[in-house]
């Protein structure tokens, strides 16, 4: 998101919908428990791969047209289908690889990290708040800007499927919240 750029907020049930891929989820009150969900982008809509995939066919039979009636379209023809199903299959496997979800529930006595892998277990975290600490590695991290929490004797990552300027700002709101719910 440009600096500068209006933020939109959208409330549905209790759950904060902005432009970026996290949502919080709005507690009844400043003692109760908040809800974290992080998920990647999806850039590529059910609409979006049927349009692609239909475009691509049109493209690749293009230059077939000029073959029609002679022996050399059936000789081709299974190379532009290959290639066709090449292309649905990468994208589809890309999809299946991006459903990661995040949850961060975050309490006053307890914060629980659960990551729901697209394949293999889920892998969680929990930790006491207070002692928990939210780290941004400027350039030490595999990407910039890494978030990670650590405490309980691990270190975990957070976000790492977002874009450089949104872990920045999950960090600045993520940073926030543990300090409003952190006694002094």
């Amino acid at each position: 998101m440009p600096i500068g750029a209006p933020r939109l907020n959208i409330r549905c049930e209790g759950i904060i919908l902005s432009d970026m891929p996290y949502a919080w989820s709005e507690p009844p009150s400043s003692d109760a428990v908040v809800e974290l969900r992080l998920w990647p982008h999806n850039s590529l809509p059910a609409k979006g791969f049927a349009a692609f995939i239909l475009a691509t066919f049109t493209l690749i039979c293009i230059p077939l047209l000029g073959l029609l009636g002679t022996v050399l379209l059936w000789g081709l023809l299974p190379f532009a289908m290959i290639a066709l199903g090449g292309m649905w299959y990468a994208l589809r496997r890309n999809e299946a690889d991006r459903k990661i979800l995040e949850v961060l529930t975050l309490g006053r006595d307890h914060m629980h990290l659960v990551r729901h892998n697209p394949q293999g277990p889920e892998q969680e975290w929990q930790c006491n708040p207070y002692w928990a600490k939210l780290i941004m590695h400027q350039k030490d991290g595999p990407v910039p800007h890494y978030v990670t929490l650590s405490g309980a004797g691990r270190e975990v990552e957070i976000g790492a499927f977002l874009s450089e300027d949104e872990r920045k700002s999950l960090y600045a709101e993520l940073s926030d919240r543990m300090r409003r719910i952190t006694p002094p």
